[in-house]
């Protein structure tokens, strides 16, 4: 009897052991992921400043002598947004005074900003594919549904099915606690999930176009057009297969989910006001030239809409 009490006793020992590794190494895990996170942030920061100062001149020279319009206005958002994602997620790492419910509200708006930054870099698209196509009412019509649909289900997946992150204390950096979202249910996949199919549908829908009128529209301008849709629906399926395999080949409980949606929300927006900006200079330096590029649709303000 005396025996088997102690071997009970060493039994419970053990297992208690053996759980506190496996909780120190879950910890040691997270804090590393979340390391490379923050310096992956820093890094993002550093580009997107960096590219705006090398693009100053041509920003501005866009902004001052383009016609005010929606997508006009849609660039501004799109082009500025990043600097106030940026700014909370560089301050949501390193504030040393992070709580529970701040990692909650800071994480989910940073998530928010991440969905609408994506809904807005589509917008983009979505009018260039409505131009390639004739001003096709029903296809507009079509897109739109399934847009604000995903978006929809985008925002419930979001705020339906999300649990709250945890702020870990650093042994790296003494004195600061990281948020670091805990594991999401498998429906946050769904926004990655139904924007692949998005955006697989426009690229079909582009690539079709394309070869329907290549023989017949050489137009400089259209070509840019094509080949600024291909390549962002390109990039935008990769990053959102990316999206869909991180958890599942890394595991949810990491902020190596949080960095890949962040990573893909600041390389669309930076990719489709860059396109834009290459657009509309391509169409400027064509009519300043004196030599127009008149592509063949049935309404070219549409074309003036897009650019």
């Amino acid at each position: 009897m005396v025996l088997d009490a102690g071997a009970a006793g060493e039994e419970r020992e053990g297992s208690h052991k053996m759980v506190i590794s496996e909780s120190s190494g879950d910890t040691v895990a997270a804090m590393n992921s979340l390391q490379f996170s923050i310096y992956v942030y820093i890094s993002m920061a550093t580009f997107w400043c960096y590219d705006y100062m090398c693009s100053l001149h041509e920003e501005w020279t866009y902004l001052l002598r383009s016609d005010w319009n929606k997508v006009k206005s849609l660039y501004i958002v799109t082009r500025y947004l990043p600097f106030s994602l940026l700014t909370i997620i560089l301050w949501t790492s390193f504030n040393p005074n992070n709580t529970q419910d701040r990692c909650l509200v800071l994480i989910t708006l940073n998530s928010g900003l991440c969905i609408v930054l994506i809904f807005l870099s589509e917008c983009f698209f979505v009018l260039r594919t409505y131009v390639l196509w004739n001003n096709n009412k029903i296809l507009l019509a079509t897109m739109l549904s399934a847009f604000f649909a995903f978006l929809v289900a985008s925002f419930g997946s979001l705020f339906g099915t999300y649990t709250g992150p945890t702020a870990y204390e650093s042994n790296f950096l003494p004195g600061i606690a990281y948020c670091y979202q805990s594991k999401p249910d498998f429906a946050f996949l769904m926004i990655f999930i139904l924007l692949t199919v998005f955006e697989l549908g426009l690229m079909i829908l582009t690539l079709i176009c394309a070869i329907q009128s290549w023989r017949l529209n050489s137009n400089r301008l259209y070509v840019v057009l094509v080949r600024h849709n291909i390549f962002y629906y390109a990039c935008g399926l990769l990053l959102s297969v990316a999206n869909i395999l991180t958890p599942l080949l890394l595991g949810f409980a990491n902020s190596y989910y949080n960095l890949s949606y962040v990573l893909e929300a600041m390389i669309l927006a930076n990719l489709a006001t860059r396109m834009h900006l290459h657009l509309w200079q391509t169409n400027r330096r064509a009519y300043d030239s004196g030599n127009p590029m008149c592509i063949t649709m049935s309404d070219m303000s549409s074309m003036n809409f897009a650019a």
